[in-house]
């Protein structure tokens, strides 16, 4: 598939000077982040099951990870058929949320969008400045094995632009993990004993490496599975890697600050709280969601028990965005 050209800054960040970044907030009249009252019994609003059965291509196929867009307006499911669902929520003339569904074998509605990827789909994360009021910034990235990492437009499907790695012998190599960084410039990427920085405007095979093993041995030496930013103004990212260790990094210049050890499994998902000072990290086969004081990172805070010990499927937690409480998968 041919490569679309990729927005300017301007188009992608709002109110960007090149050499300088300005973030503007995001503007949401209509959407907003419900507060969670855990005394109020929750009630479905919409049910989704359908789209994400098995089928004779595939027939353990389920669903692998739903992500939030930034600005709220809809949310983005991975499967295991090698697909992404986006859908959007859905409201009445009013402006209110939609009536609460039954509990029924048809779906609430279909996905806006269907977008399929040639393989197992690793990871995937929206552009941080995502609005729906500007269809320019409605992208997100993926990446899938044996593929390079993929923009995707989320209004029409297109593929925007590809970022690509290679390996020794000039191969594509695939990430295993992809994030953007707040400022929304940089596309990160996690591979096995690396970490490679691409310019979001400079789409291509042009990028940064930055080795996740130093000469001396300090480092991961693993394949680095999951990137997280602060959302603080620390300019402090995470990086959670296979070898069982997290890893923290200073933005500005990659210095690797500390190597946190403490996890039973392989680590699958790294995620700081909302203020920028504590880091969640968890594990494959790994019964415990672990909590770091990034400012003291000596010991582990508190352990939170999950039922993951036996199953090797990557499970996510989240944590809500008032940051007064985390959800986690678990096995059945």
């Amino acid at each position: 598939m041919a490569e679309a050209e990729l927005p300017s800054v301007e188009h992608l960040s709002g109110e960007v000077e090149i050499g300088e970044v300005t973030e503007t907030p995001l503007e949401v009249d209509l959407l907003s982040w419900p507060v969670i009252d855990l005394r109020v019994p929750p009630y479905r609003t919409c049910h989704f099951f359908n789209q994400f059965r098995a089928t004779a291509s595939n027939p353990n196929n389920f669903l692998k990870a739903v992500k939030w867009s930034p600005d709220g307006s809809c949310f983005l499911t991975c499967s295991d058929d090698n697909t992404l669902r986006l859908f959007s929520l859905q409201y009445d003339e009013s402006g209110t949320d939609a009536d609460s569904c039954s509990a029924s074998s048809a779906d609430s509605y279909n996905a806006n969008l269907v977008v399929s990827e040639g393989e197992s789909v690793y990871d995937y994360c929206w552009y941080p400045y995502m609005s729906i009021s500007s269809p320019d910034t409605c992208v997100f990235a993926t990446t899938t094995r044996d593929h390079p990492i993929h923009l995707w437009d989320a209004n029409t499907g297109q593929l925007r632009c590809t970022y690509r790695a290679y390996d020794a012998m000039d191969e594509i190599t695939a990430a295993f993990s992809v994030s953007f960084n707040p400022a929304g410039t940089k596309v990160i990427a996690g591979y096995n004993k690396s970490l490679r920085i691409f310019d979001v405007h400079r789409p291509g095979r042009d990028f940064k490496q930055i080795s996740t093993l130093q000469a001396n041995k300090e480092g991961q030496s693993g394949i680095i599975s999951s990137i997280a930013f602060s959302p603080s103004d620390s300019g402090l990212l995470a990086t959670g890697s296979y070898d069982q260790t997290t890893a923290i990094y200073r933005e500005d210049n990659m210095e690797l600050l500390y190597v946190l050890h403490g996890q039973e499994g392989g680590v699958t998902h790294v995620q700081f709280s909302k203020d920028g000072n504590y880091l969640y990290t968890g594990g494959r086969k790994d019964p415990y969601v672990l909590c770091w004081d990034i400012r003291k990172t000596v010991e582990i805070v508190y352990k939170l028990y999950r039922s993951t010990e036996t199953t090797n499927q990557r499970i996510f937690f989240d944590i809500d965005p008032i940051g007064q409480h985390l959800a986690t998968g678990g096995q059945v």
